[in-house]
């Protein structure tokens, strides 16, 4: 079953930098490590348990799965959901369409040299960043996710991930085979719709142009099908964080 967000991914092409920029927008930010697959990553994390990852690549790796949406600008690039049935939750969002691939084995070595391991089932081709990819831990998640979970800004933890789609219907599909039960579809105004799913304490949302005027449709044509923002849970209120300082990453506290 799924259990909510785990964390999104922010690809920043300069990982010293964007630590430094989230420290200066009120996030407390955490060195992660690094993956042997070239990455190394920085971490907000929340009192939900959800977080936020910032990643960057210290040696080029051109076959990684965010390596060219990093070349396109970066940002929000992907979202990982919590299952406690990885290989059923698979075999679900499979037959329901999704281009996924069978669980597989990954690692990061934190700074202080603890060695973190889990498995990932990863959406492939078009569904890379559409449909969600899915963890599962080998060591303790307590290890993985960072401990530090205040923050100046007042951030308490994801609210919501929005990912823009050519057509809503298969993206629903997958979401209502996994869950059970469908999803809510509302047409917030003349330009857009939107179908969410509430997983956990998360909110997962779609969103499709309803007219030729609707600036999703610009999106679609420079970055493709993939997530467009985030919202944040926040005790000071609803806001827009500073694009100078997002790196790309559309932020917005609700």
């Amino acid at each position: 079953m799924l259990l909510g967000i785990d964390h999104i991914v922010i690809a920043v092409p300069d990982l010293e930098a964007a630590t430094d920029n989230y420290r200066q927008l009120g996030f407390t930010v955490v060195p992660g490590g690094r993956h042997p697959v070239g990455t190394y990553n920085s971490l907000i994390a929340f009192a939900d348990g959800s977080y936020i990852e910032l990643i960057s690549f210290y040696r080029n790796n051109p076959d990684h799965r965010w390596w060219d949406a990093l070349q396109k600008g970066g940002g929000l690039v992907d979202y990982c959901m919590q299952t406690d049935d990885l290989i059923g939750d698979t075999a679900k969002l499979r037959k329901a369409g999704v281009k996924i691939e069978d669980p597989v084995p990954w690692s990061r070595t934190r700074p202080d040299g603890y060695q973190l391991k889990w498995l990932l089932s990863l959406a492939r081709d078009e569904h890379r960043g559409v449909a969600p990819f899915l963890i599962q831990d080998v060591t303790p998640r307590e290890e993985r996710v960072p401990r530090e979970v205040k923050h100046k800004n007042g951030a308490l933890g994801i609210a919501a991930v929005a990912v823009v789609v050519q057509e809503l219907a298969p993206a629903q599909h997958w979401f209502e085979a996994v869950l059970g039960g469908k999803g809510k579809t509302i047409e917030r105004d003349i330009a857009a719709l939107r179908a969410g799913f509430a997983i956990g304490p998360h909110r997962v949302e779609f969103l499709t142009p309803a007219a030729e005027t609707s600036a999703l449709n610009d999106w679609l044509q420079t970055r493709g099908p993939s997530p467009i923002f985030a919202s944040l849970r926040n005790k000071n209120g609803a806001a827009l964080l500073d694009a100078s300082l997002t790196c790309g990453a559309a932020l917005l506290f609700e």
